[in-house]
This record gives structure tokens, C-alpha cells and sequence, in this order.
């Protein structure tokens, strides 16, 4: 008999949000004093009301992270991804994710920091509060989400691992098992196997990067990356690995999947940027979800993403055009 243990990071239903109280916006702005006080009584709300699927997660909200923008419903978060681990159709992470297992999970850590080693999930997470913060999650395909993630601070996870001088970039890597994971063993993949990304270090350190664990208050659905996924909001949603199992400190930049596959129209930056077209279409507008034939909801779109106060300074002398 398979039993399902819960993750010794995660809460008990007794501990969850109240919904009403986590969708009302202007309850959470009263800062984190008077959040603690009214948001996390136990036994307010029961299981079968939550809107995600997952454990219950304890989390700060951060209101300088967030926006006032109109979340995305939870049907379309959960229901059209990109995973090509899991199949090309937007529909297929939710179809099929449920074949991987997420718990046990490890990361293994190495490279040029002090601190390598395989760590279980939860010996990763135990030293970090989480954070609410609701970010405009753009992808390439000129789709994007309002999304109330909850994560770590990429810095504080990272530093935990004392990185070196040498550690001039950050490599990430999917869980690589054709056995859980039916796009990986299709035989019209293109890609090479396993997913990788990166990022300089002091994009990885920036204040908006971030680790997720959760959305809507809980642990992460397998078809947005659980149990660990990257966000890096004011870039393009091909940077947000998935379901992480390898950190890796290095030197030298590391090739990433898309920028393999296809280097003239991805590249390692992939900075929001409408002033750079993809080679096969406009990136000045995306079409925020929901949306639909009659009303489909295209705004225009804004240079990294919107956050430009906090990352322009990383790119400075560059040229965005050609370092896309």
C-alpha cells in the first residue's frame, strides 16, 4: 500500500489561509504585524475549500513585491503550462504531471562554492520563511499570468551554500526520469535532455529572484514545477526552470536549453524586451489569460517586464539587442 507522507515543511490544514481573507487584497497591505494577527488562525477553513490541490504553506506577505493587477484565475495557472517534459500541448503538464513523484526530493549542490552536497528538500527549505509576492509572469509565446507565488528569496537560498569568488554564474537542471516524464522519452523531442538554465550571479542575488514552492497558498502543482521551481519575473517564462534538482556554481556562462536549440531566437539574457522582436513574431504586446477569440485581452508589453527600476543597473553598457 503506497502511503503518502506529508512534507515535514509543509503546514497542516488546521494552519491554512482562510481564502477569503488571502484573496482580499487590501487586508494583506496592512503589513506584517497585523498579517500575522489575522491571517493564520488555525481552523478556519477546511481542505475541500482550498483552491489548489497541495499542503498548506505558512508565508509573509512582501506588498513591495506585488501588484495591484488582477490575479489570473486559478484554472488557467494550473491548466495551460509549458513543460515539455510532460508533452508540447498546453493542456499536457496538467494531464500528465501527475505521473512524477515529488516526494522524496533532493537537490544536489556543486561547484565553486564551499558547501556542495545532495540535500533533501526540506533540509533545503527548513532555514527560510516564505514569501507571498504576486508577480506578472510574461512568456515567450506572448501569453502572461498574475500569479501569487510563494517563495524563497533566490540569495538567501543561495548563499546558504557559500558560493566563491570563481562562482561567477549559477546553473540550474530539471529532473531528468523519461520513466515519470513522457515528453522526455518521445521520440519527436528536439531537445536535449535534461532542461538546463542559468543565470549571472548578480541576477541569481537581485532582490526580485526567487525560488517557489507554492501558488495560491500552497505547495507548488507537479505542472508548475514542484516542488521547486525559479521565477525570475523581468524575464521571459523560458527562464523559470522547473522542478530543480541540480545547482551548480561555476565560472563560466553555461548553455542553456532554448539557447541550444534554437540560438537565433532564444538567448541567455531573455530580458523582456518589445523593443526586439523573436524572429517569427511581435513581442510589443502579450495577451494576458484569461483570454478568448472575441476578447482577447493583448496590453502592451514592458521593458523588463515592468521592473526596470530594480534590474536596469545589471545591464548597463549592454547591448539588448544583441546580447538577447
Amino acid at each position: 500500500m503506497f502511503i503518502k507522507k506529508r512534507p515535514s515543511w509543509a503546514l497542516p490544514w488546521s494552519e491554512v489561509t482562510p481564502e477569503p481573507i488571502f484573496r482580499d487584497r487590501r487586508r494583506f497591505m496592512v503589513g506584517s504585524a497585523g498579517v500575522a494577527a489575522s491571517l493564520f488562525a488555525p481552523g478556519l477553513l477546511s481542505a475541500a475549500s482550498l483552491p489548489v490541490s497541495g499542503q498548506a504553506l505558512m508565508s509573509d506577505r512582501m506588498p513591495r513585491f506585488s501588484t495591484d493587477e488582477k490575479q489570473t484565475p486559478l484554472d488557467d495557472v494550473v491548466r495551460y503550462n509549458n513543460f515539455y517534459e510532460f508533452g508540447t500541448g498546453k493542456g499536457d503538464p496538467a494531464r500528465y504531471a501527475g505521473e512524477m513523484s515529488v516526494d522524496p526530493w533532493s537537490v544536489t549542490v556543486e561547484g565553486a562554492c564551499g558547501k556542495p552536497g545532495q540535500y533533501a528538500l526540506e533540509d533545503l527549505l527548513k532555514p527560510h520563511n516564505y514569501e507571498e509576492r504576486i508577480y506578472r509572469l510574461r512568456c515567450v509565446e506572448a501569453w502572461s499570468m498574475v500569479i501569487p507565488w510563494v517563495g524563497v528569496p533566490l540569495a538567501d537560498l543561495l548563499e546558504q551554500f557559500e558560493p566563491t569568488g570563481k562562482a561567477k554564474y549559477v546553473y540550474f537542471e530539471t529532473l531528468h526520469d523519461p520513466e515519470q516524464m513522457r515528453g522526455q522519452r518521445s521520440r519527436f523531442s528536439t531537445i536535449d535532455w535534461p532542461y538546463q538554465e542559468g543565470l549571472r550571479m548578480d541576477e541569481a542575488m537581485n532582490e526580485l529572484s526567487f525560488m517557489a514552492v507554492g501558488l495560491y497558498g500552497k505547495t507548488l502543482p507537479n505542472q508548475n514545477g514542484a516542488p521547486l521551481r525559479l521565477v525570475v519575473p523581468w524575464k521571459y517564462g523560458f527562464k523559470s526552470i522547473k522542478s530543480i534538482v541540480k545547482i551548480r556554481f561555476q565560472e563560466e556562462r553555461p548553455k542553456t536549453t532554448w539557447e541550444m536549440l534554437a540560438p537565433d531566437e532564444y538567448g541567455f539574457y531573455a530580458n523582456v524586451n518589445p523593443e526586439v522582436d523573436h524572429p517569427r513574431w511581435s513581442q510589443k504586446r502579450e495577451r494576458r489569460l484569461p483570454s478568448g477569440l472575441l476578447s482577447p485581452n493583448w496590453r502592451e508589453t514592458q521593458k523588463f517586464n515592468g521592473y526596470g527600476e530594480q534590474v536596469a543597473h545589471l545591464y548597463k553598457g549592454m547591448d539588448l539587442r544583441k546580447q538577447y
